[in-house]
């Protein structure tokens, strides 16, 4: 684990075999600038959780990772998978220093992370589109051997928890009579949060108490990053004004399947929200360019745009939602089949055969319960 976002996702995949009497599931965290809270998190749901120091001496049957840092020091065959959705993020190669006119390279099927001392790191590379292929054959082709399409397990889970969307509205104090509105960031100054400082506050004091109700989505490093006092009082006024605000620890999932609108910048959680048909609106503040044909590239070009200077309930009754089975198609090549496609990867890596019934993806767990 390199912090709470890789952690939910891994958790994802952990659950597919971890009820195996024959598996035997160890975490560790690795040294990380997000990494706070992941260790208490951990602890909470009863994980056996060894030292990062102590992990990397050891010798394992398999390591699952959701990130890059420190995964050449662990003696183990290795499974790496994104952490949000796909592979979106353009990264430039460190031997051109930044320079704007150099070709820029998706982040996570470059040679950088994944090469290093001339050997491929991942014995799987678990891509979710047939496009990260691609992309990954242009970039990086000595890791094309260890490509494989799985899916999005992520987005299967969000899909079946639409189906739940009463009861998580239930439990956060959302009756029918109010539309819920999801505000929702990812960390640094172009994440919406960090863009647009008063967001928050403005578009709680613009929506009708008795109509809307508000609650924000902060990616778990903005609370990393700032500490969990100074979000909080940075975020008092809105809350003070009726703003719901959960933990970096709760499953983000349920409060988006929940959701009648969501307002995103160019975070994952924008796109999954699109990919399962919710009304999506961007901050008309500056976003960054994503990589072009990732899901949070169509998010980006095709959400409307939400202008704070006008009446906010009037554009959200407005707002088209972004084409969904589009945004899904680029989203996930397999469509509902990641719970299977994976156990059956983790089980192959294992070298064992795989035993029990297989599960669909189930629903998160209700909030708060």
């Amino acid at each position: 684990m390199h912090s709470l976002v890789s952690c939910h996702r891994l958790l994802d995949v952990v659950d597919l075999v971890e009820s195996d009497a024959r598996v035997q599931v160890v975490f560790t965290v690795a040294p990380d600038v997000f990494a706070n809270g992941v260790h208490e998190f951990l602890r909470e749901t009863g994980a056996l959780v060894v030292p990062w120091r102590q992990a990397i001496r050891e010798r394992f049957d398999l390591a699952l990772a959701a990130a890059y840092g420190g995964i050449h020091e662990l003696h183990a065959p290795l499974a790496v998978m994104a952490h949000g959705a796909g592979h979106g993020k353009p990264v430039r190669p460190p031997e051109h220093g930044g320079n704007l006119a150099a070709q820029t390279m998706t982040y996570g099927l470059d040679p950088q992370r994944l090469v290093r001392d001339g050997r491929v790191l991942p014995r799987a590379l678990v891509l979710a589109h047939e496009n990260e292929r691609a992309i990954l054959r242009r970039q990086c082709p000595d890791a094309m051997p260890a490509a494989t399409v799985a899916g999005d397990i992520c987005f299967d889970r969000l899909v079946a928890s639409r189906a739940r969307r009463d009861a998580y509205r239930h439990a956060i104090g959302v009756d029918a009579h109010r539309k819920l509105v999801v505000i929702s960031s990812t960390w640094g100054r172009e994440g919406a949060f960090g863009g647009v400082p008063d967001l928050l506050t403005t578009i709680v004091d613009g929506l009708p108490a008795d109509r809307f109700q508000v609650l924000a989505l902060l990616h778990p490093a903005v609370w990393g990053a700032h500490g969990r006092r100074q979000v909080w009082a940075w975020t008092r006024d809105a809350r003070a004004a009726g703003l719901l605000l959960p933990q970096p620890t709760d499953d983000w999932r349920a409060f988006v399947a929940a959701a009648d609108y969501v307002i995103g910048d160019h975070g994952s959680v924008s796109a999954y929200a699109a990919a399962a048909g919710i009304p999506v609106l961007r901050p008309a503040a500056g976003h960054p360019s994503m990589t072009e044909g990732s899901p949070q590239d169509f998010v980006l070009r095709h959400a409307a745009t939400l202008d704070v200077s006008h009446p906010l309930s009037a554009q959200l009754a407005s707002a088209p939602t972004p084409n969904p089975a589009l945004a899904a198609e680029l989203l996930t090549s397999r469509p509902g089949e990641a719970s299977r496609l994976l156990r059956d990867l983790v089980y192959g890596l294992l070298g064992l055969p795989a035993t029990g019934l297989h599960r669909q993806a189930d629903p998160v767990q209700v909030p708060y319960s």
